[in-house]
């Protein structure tokens, strides 16, 4: 087995020995923000949302990521980083359900609070919170959309997934064979269900490159897929390369979720038929908040806190309630 040194991305403020002793005697509360890559737009606006918000609290966000989706070993040294740097709330987006857990039990030990955004922990009440979107509702919104937009056609379909085992990955999954009228795994399991419409599944890791090569793949399986779901708009924007690589884009229906700036231009476009939005500034300022919340009172935030979802589609059909691209745009990645 080769053993890869823990990669992580560290911004804000360089985690050196003085400089960390200086920000535990900081006046301002630190809050540490943790997110699975520091590239996805996604993330990239979550980190934009806990500094706008920091800075309107008086309060500081120290920021981390881990190099790739699922690189839990930057996120534990990250978060051990931000421990020794003085943060008494940390937010933390989980590229490993389960492996971080260990890792959260020593920060709480030391009376940090920590809440889980976007991405549920496994079990959930590891953290102290959690402020994300429901994503099973997410999956469900696009799936009722796909089966009303097929009108009656039989669906092949191909999933561009996460990767194996992660929470949020198999809500979205599972939502949208719900949300078609398929055989479908509750919200609560993390196991990802195929039935027979389903001819392919791909890893996508959220990634565009990953997504064209699985969208690519699916296709040399299959290729009468007439409807593509996939994790999230990054990669969308692969299988939709693919898709038009191979001269099957315009008979070819994809859904996804975010509703990032760029995935509802691509909405508009037609390469994406409907995504369910999400609101990662509305996630990281309620953290941050809170986070100050704890640092000034001792308070800790409980429980899960729904940060909102809205479908999003170019053109509307019949029996499902949809917002339109400008709409869409108003709302993008914002509060809701």
């Amino acid at each position: 087995m080769i053993q890869r040194a823990p990669a992580f991305v560290l911004s804000a403020i360089a985690l050196s020995g003085a400089l960390a002793c200086s920000l535990a005697q900081a006046a301002e509360p630190v809050i540490g923000l943790i997110t699975k890559t520091e590239t996805n737009p996604f993330f990239v606006k979550m980190k934009e949302g806990a500094t706008a918000e920091a800075k309107k609290l008086g309060a500081k966000v120290v920021s981390a990521a881990g190099k790739t989706d699922g690189d839990n070993a930057g996120q534990v040294t990250a978060m051990e980083n931000l421990i020794a740097a003085g943060a008494t709330t940390i937010l933390i987006t989980p590229s490993d359900a389960k492996a971080i857990v260990p890792a959260i039990k020593k920060a709480q030990a030391k009376g940090v609070m920590v809440i889980a955004l976007d991405s549920p922990t496994e079990p959930a009440d590891a953290t102290d919170a959690l402020f994300a979107t429901d994503n099973y509702k997410a999956g469900e919104l696009i799936g009722q959309y796909a089966k009303a937009a097929l009108a009656g056609k039989k669906p092949v379909i191909a999933m561009l997934d996460l990767h194996p085992g992660h929470p949020v990955g198999a809500q979205r999954h599972n939502g949208f064979l719900k949300g078609f009228g398929l055989q479908a795994n509750d919200a609560k399991s993390n196991e990802l269900s195929r039935p027979a419409e389903v001819v392919c599944m791909a890893d996508s890791f959220g990634d565009r490159a990953k997504g064209q090569t699985g969208m690519e793949n699916c296709l040399q399986k299959n290729p009468d897929i007439n409807l593509v779901y996939t994790i999230n708009e990054p990669a969308a924007a692969g299988a939709y390369n693919a898709l038009k690589a191979a001269g099957k884009d315009k008979g070819t229906i994809i859904v996804s979720v975010d509703g990032g700036c760029a995935g509802v231009a691509d909405v508009g476009k037609g390469a994406i038929a409907a995504t369910s939005q999400q609101y990662p500034l509305r996630m990281a300022a309620l953290g941050v908040a809170a986070g100050v919340e704890h640092a000034k009172t001792g308070k800790k935030v409980s429980g899960y806190t729904d940060t909102g979802v809205t479908l999003i589609a170019a053109k509307a059909v019949p029996g499902v309630d949809s917002k339109d691209v400008k709409t869409g745009t108003d709302l993008c990645w914002g509060a809701k």
